[in-house]
């Protein structure tokens, strides 16, 4: 039988340097060299569209419609974390609001993404904090039910662990593990500079048509071999 606590208070997370040169990438660009996986189902989308979150995750699970150990969660997180809350994609009353989310930013954290509801959102929109969720509900939650902090969560279909890597945009919001995040940075990189070659190449006149079309093509059997469009 585990012995561990419901509330883990020392994880080891994704390190500040990976996560700045992360945080300059687009959420679909880590997406894409990670595997194409380890994104949240579009249920879970920013308050405002401008709104980016890149940071280390400290996970917490509740029960639905109850915000007691994201009060936990809150009191133990650090500067530049991001709270990655499992509220059972449940939309029946918010778990966060203004003055919850307003500490969060007096504490330096760097966002939120709720797998559930928030209210008081122009209010979080003139605040200017990162919020992810999968909707909005004027009732409020109680606070009376014991849950987990720093445990492994399922949030939009992803599994998170405490420490991975959040990357969040307009697009939604990508996970990845914290072993393998520093590495991903090299083939992100290289990926902005391929697109943003092939953009240029559109925009001025060049090729529209891609290179690999014919290639693929072939391999999946639309096209014969020496055949091309």
């Amino acid at each position: 039988m585990s012995n561990k606590p419901d509330l883990i208070r020392d994880i080891e997370r994704v390190d500040a340097a990976t996560v700045a040169k992360a945080g300059e990438f687009a959420a679909s660009i880590l997406a894409d060299v990670a595997g194409r996986r380890g994104t949240l189902s579009s249920r879970v989308a920013p308050l405002s569209p401008c709104m980016r979150i890149a940071g280390p995750a400290v996970t917490v699970e509740v029960r639905p419609g109850d915000n007691l150990m994201i009060h936990a969660a809150m009191a133990i997180a650090k500067p530049g974390d991001v709270l990655v809350i499992d509220g059972k994609g449940d939309e029946t009353c918010a778990l966060m609001g203004e003055i919850m989310v307003s500490q969060c930013k007096a504490s330096g954290l760097a966002g939120i993404i709720i797998y559930g509801s928030v209210r008081d959102t122009e209010a979080i929109r003139e605040i200017g904090f990162p919020v992810y969720a999968v909707g909005a509900n004027p009732n409020g939650p109680t606070k009376n039910i014991s849950g987990r902090v720093n445990w492994p969560v399922s949030v939009g279909g992803a599994s998170v662990q405490p420490g991975d890597l959040i990357v969040g945009d307009a697009d939604g919001v990508v996970v990845v593990e914290r072993e393998k995040a520093a590495s991903l940075l090299e083939a992100a990189a290289k990926k902005v500079a391929d697109e943003t070659k092939r953009l240029t190449e559109i925009r001025t006149g060049g090729p529209l048509r891609p290179g690999w079309l014919d290639g693929a093509l072939r391999k999946a059997g639309v096209l014969q071999e020496g055949e091309a469009l």
